[in-house]
């Protein structure tokens, strides 16, 4: 376990490997699961704010999910809101390039409509944070997912850990100093 500023970090964080490989799962992690990706506050008044650039790229069902319950959900198993699932379990955000799939908001970023990739949670996966309201401390763990077996290979091949892969969203999330502390103790 590592400790930086007030965030502990799992060994497996900076111990396995794993690089995304969207040709082998085709973005299952878009479409599986029970709930949506979790939205911190903020993320809810961009996603808001990006509707207008998004609805048109999104399905007909999407647009009719966002049109009747709008554009975030609660989840209380979660005790936060998140991304709106369609009936078949997948975001509703989800955008469909072929038999891979895309997240609207990081097609809008990639064509430089926007400065906003996507939702923190969906950006760090496979890291997940957990914040403790008792200490103030948060968690950042390692979620094993047997969909992203994949990204197990490919990392292993690549010799590419978890946090590496994840390093744009951990600077996002925490800032290039907090990266930087967490990647000199990794490679000591």
């Amino acid at each position: 376990m590592i400790l930086i500023d007030e965030v502990l970090i799992e060994a497996q964080v900076t111990g396995e490997c794993f690089a995304c490989n969207l040709t082998a799962c085709k973005g299952a992690c878009c479409w599986e699961g029970d709930f949506g990706a979790p939205l911190d506050p903020d993320e809810v008044e961009t996603i808001e704010m990006l509707l207008p650039q998004i609805l048109p790229m999104l399905s007909d069902e999407a647009r009719e999910i966002i049109k009747g319950d709008g554009h975030v959900t609660y989840y209380p198993e979660m005790k936060q809101d998140g991304t709106p699932l369609a009936k078949d379990k997948s975001c509703v955000y989800l955008v469909r390039k072929g038999d891979i799939a895309m997240c609207a908001f990081e097609i809008l970023e990639s064509e430089s409509k926007s400065d906003w990739k996507k939702p923190i949670s969906c950006h760090l996966y496979p890291i997940r944070i957990e914040k403790n309201p008792q200490t103030g401390f948060s968690m950042m763990r390692y979620d094993h997912w047997d969909i992203c077996n994949p990204a197990i290979t490919h990392g292993q091949q690549s010799q590419t850990k978890v946090f590496e892969f994840a390093r744009d969203a951990i600077i996002r999330k925490y800032g290039q100093e907090f990266y930087d502390r967490l990647e000199m103790i990794a490679n000591r």
